[in-house]
């Protein structure tokens, strides 16, 4: 018979799909991850890829995409996505309401209201239909059954991520807030301090 603690790893794991935000554990300190927030933009039996939320970069958009840099949403830093191929960019928009990315061309749907982008359209024709973009520098990718494995050992917290997340201006301790609006007991992850030993 499964315990409690063994119920809520498999609801977590059977709850991750496009769109969900990963928000790490405040005990994993992989310096990839450390308190930071996912969004799975693919998800299915051979893996799993995500950009990170909270990693802004002092490298501006338009240094690396010029024609995407005006269009990205303030600070339009260039956010560091992961540790995978970092000269890969991809752009996550967050869509209005009434526009289906499945019926637009340049646009691959993510969940909801949240897309991918592709970078070779034209920006002149695509940004003025988006309600902000994000452009990530590299990503973070799981393969087979390696990110569920991470989920039940609790490395990572899984919930529904919100299109404002996406484009949460830079200062904003993104970590924190996410878990806070969770509620009871998770929003209480939000006080752990950064680094017990010095609390």
């Amino acid at each position: 018979m499964r315990n409690d603690s063994e119920i809520s790893d498999v609801a977590a794991v059977s709850s991750l799909e496009r769109g969900s935000a990963l928000v790490a554990a405040p005990w994993l300190h992989d310096p990839n991850f450390h308190r930071t927030v996912v969004l799975i933009i693919d998800h299915g039996a051979s893996g799993s890829l995500g950009v990170v939320l909270n990693r802004p970069s002092n490298v501006a958009v338009r240094d690396v995409l010029p024609s995407w840099g005006p269009h990205a949403t303030l600070s339009q830093a260039l956010y560091v996505g992961g540790p995978v191929q970092r000269r890969a960019a991809l752009c996550v928009a967050a869509l209005p309401a009434g526009l289906d990315a499945e019926r637009t061309a340049g646009m691959i749907k993510v969940r909801g209201s949240l897309a991918l982008i592709d970078l070779e359209a034209d920006p002149e024709l695509l940004a003025p239909q988006l309600r902000g973009l994000r452009v990530f520098a590299g990503y973070a990718g799981w393969g087979e059954g390696q990110l569920a494995g991470e989920i039940r050992r609790g490395d990572w917290v899984v919930v529904p991520a919100l299109v404002d997340d996406v484009l949460a201006p830079p200062e904003t301790d993104l970590w924190s807030q996410i878990l806070r609006r969770q509620g009871m007991p998770l929003a209480l992850l939000a006080t752990y301090p950064p680094d017990p030993t010095q609390n």
